[in-house]
């Protein structure tokens, strides 16, 4: 089977070094790619409906959100080409805050109190009244990250109003979610779906602050960790039964059929696990860590998602190593905001050859060597036997790679110590 991933990130990197592990996968590709996936498959530049068309795709799996939110499964699917992931429709969960939280708020699935507003006015007049601080305030759409600010006061609230509707000057009808905030640890966990079974991944535990002790602006992830002992037996099986299978049955309510990832990022909070947000594909850098610890194949169980043949997902093992694993990314000086691009990177082979698994996020060839492109340049994952030697190993990878002005976070995992 010739199988096309849709990205070129850390997330793209890790499920394109398991699928090409598939024995059903006869050629994979990748667009655009990056150096890491490079060396296990076809990167191929260009746009990736014509891309897929071009290379005559069996099966694509897209990676980020933006092509699933713009409809890229719907066009492929017309031209008779299976994708994985939710269709435009569908994808809305994860494109659209305010139908999200209109969804939970429906179909009584637990989540923080909130109200939408689309113009500047009301919701400051909304925060002038407010007196439990701090608040979340959130753009409407897709923001690479950037569309959330927890406001601790009532003037950093009434300037991030002004802030995120600026962000979506550009938008026909912009909107802002204020909603309440929920205290307590946060935890990602991942179900595949085709839309009417679900299968819960393990979960995993992301760090979305810069810097140490869950301090400074928050980012795409410094890293993450798996499993999360925070999340219990009892509650993993109360968040599938109350909040993911909800969902599911609530968007076919709603007439959507909704396959692919089902993202939910989880609080659990005092009275049982809430939802903050859903994401409507794979997690970065949580796929980095979940799908070393699948023992399975991945690829039948992203076929059956996307109906492909007449198994069912429900049909396919998914067995796990009982190992933890442990990703710490390594990140461009001055991340998350203006960053450095250019700088060579040295010591990618021995972090493999002490056991490590680095998947490359924000990285492009300079002729001989690879370069940092982007914020979160490397991701790179260990597993051991505990959670602290998955850690220990993980960090010790970490210091024998070198590129000016890297920095990471020393403290990944810091609640399991």
């Amino acid at each position: 089977m010739k199988v096309l991933i849709v990205g070129g990130g850390g997330r793209e990197h890790a499920l394109a070094w398991k699928l090409a592990q598939s024995p059903l996968v006869s050629e994979l590709y990748a667009t655009p790619g990056n150096p890491g996936i490079a060396q296990i498959a076809t990167c191929v530049e260009g746009d990736p409906f014509s891309v897929a068309r071009s290379i005559g795709a069996d099966f694509v799996v897209i990676g980020p959100e933006v092509p699933l939110a713009a409809g890229l499964v719907n066009r492929l699917n017309v031209m008779g080409i299976p994708a994985f992931g939710p269709n435009k429709a569908a994808a809305q969960l994860e494109a659209s805050k305010d139908f999200c939280k209109q969804l939970l708020k429906k179909y009584a699935i637990p989540t923080a109190d909130f109200e939408t507003f689309t113009s500047a006015d009301p919701a400051k007049f909304h925060l002038s009244a407010q007196t439990q601080f701090p608040v979340v305030v959130k753009a409407d759409g897709l923001a690479a990250g950037k569309g959330v600010i927890i406001a601790q006061n009532r003037a950093e609230a009434l300037a991030a109003v002004d802030t995120l509707f600026a962000m979506q000057s550009d938008v026909v009808e912009p909107k802002i979610v204020v909603e309440e905030f929920l205290e307590g640890e946060e935890v990602s966990l991942i179900a595949l779906t085709d839309g009417e079974n679900l299968l819960p991944l393990v979960p995993a535990q992301d760090h979305k602050r810069a810097y140490e002790g869950d301090t400074g602006p928050n980012t795409g992830g410094m890293g993450c960790y798996s499993p999360v002992p925070a999340l219990t037996l009892e509650l993993y099986e109360q968040a599938v039964r109350e909040i993911l299978q909800p969902t599911l049955a609530a968007l076919r309510s709603e007439g959507l059929e909704y396959r692919g990832a089902l993202y939910a990022g989880l609080m659990l909070t005092k009275s049982g696990p809430k939802v903050l947000e859903y994401n409507c594909r794979f997690g970065d850098p949580e796929t980095q860590v979940i799908l070393p610890r699948l023992e399975s194949d991945l690829l039948p169980l992203l076929l059956a998602c996307a109906g492909v043949g007449k198994t069912k997902l429900t049909d396919w093992p998914c067995q796990w190593t009982p190992q933890a694993a442990v990703c710490v990314v390594l990140a461009s000086q001055g991340y998350p905001g203006e960053y450095r691009k250019g700088d060579a990177i040295s010591g990618l082979d021995a972090a493999h050859e002490d056991g490590a698994l680095v998947f490359h996020a924000g990285t492009k060839s300079d002729g001989e060597s690879v370069v940092s492109n982007g914020g979160r340049v490397l991701g790179v994952t260990a597993l051991g036997d505990d959670f602290a030697a998955a850690r220990e190993e993980c960090y010790q990878a970490v210091a024998k790679i070198r590129f000016e002005g890297a920095h990471f976070r020393r403290d990944i995992g810091w609640r399991c110590l």
